[in-house]
């Protein structure tokens, strides 16, 4: 693999210029993220970087319609030639544009995927995009919880992937807006290390128990330090090896 390529199955993705390089949080929110739908889909992909997701995501469901969105305008250029390059590329468009000012189509996506800035921390980097890209500072909690309640159509899904440490607080958050949590996926390295990462999915119908709340487990390596096999199976249809 290229240092400035990472090659899938269907499409290739330049992250050089980009805010954020591809990682395994991206490949895991655009693997997971979704039902199987019936019909036209209208996604909006929230800080989209080098377009990863977006392209993820448009592979999965070829019936749908992709939004991406970022304030880092040389993220936006790159995930542009990202999109141009790919076979889905008529029906992906990336626009250099803050969620908060984002309201062209009010409540009517049916998908809204977000991997968000999560670092809390006082200490920034000396590089001004990734700290928008890793940091609350440029997109709190509660910023991104607003747009996306502004953006979800009634029926919708919001799909996100968050530091195990922050999800409760995000749930909670998510629930004085109405967005109520349906599927949550715990995410560890391995059987025997603790949790790192939440995927979480939330939409506006609450349930009067928990128990209707689909609660899994994912961890990334098996015990010989390999792709587990149910990475490999999430994973299938974009890793080439």
């Amino acid at each position: 693999m290229s240092s400035e390529v990472f090659h899938f199955k269907q499409f290739d993705v330049r992250h050089d210029r980009s805010s954020m390089r591809v990682g395994t949080d991206g490949v895991l929110l655009g693997a997971w993220a979704g039902h199987q739908p019936l019909g036209r889909l209208s996604i909006l992909d929230i800080g989209t970087g080098c377009g990863l997701i977006a392209l993820m995501l448009a592979q999965r469901f070829p019936e749908a319609h992709i939004t991406g969105i970022d304030i880092d305008l040389p993220s936006v250029e790159e995930a542009r030639e990202n999109v141009l390059n790919a076979p889905f590329h008529d029906r992906i468009k990336i626009l250099h544009q803050s969620l908060a000012s984002y309201t062209q189509h009010p409540k009517s996506f049916t998908l809204i995927v977000s991997n968000p800035p999560f670092y809390e921390e006082d200490t920034l980097g000396y590089s001004d995009s990734r700290n928008k890209a890793r940091h609350t500072a440029s997109l709190s909690f509660e910023q991104l919880i607003e747009g996306v309640d502004a953006n979800l159509s009634i029926d919708g899904e919001f799909d996100v992937i968050l530091p195990y440490s922050a999800a409760e607080r995000f749930i909670g958050i998510a629930a004085i807006h109405n967005l109520y949590l349906s599927r949550r996926c715990n995410i560890r390295g391995g059987e025997t290390r603790p949790f790192k990462r939440c995927l979480l999915a939330f939409t506006r119908h609450t349930s009067d128990t928990t128990s209707q709340t689909s609660y899994s487990t994912l961890s990334l390596n098996d015990s010989h330090g390999h792709r587990s096999a149910e990475y490999q199976q999430l994973t299938r249809d974009f890793y080439l090896d």
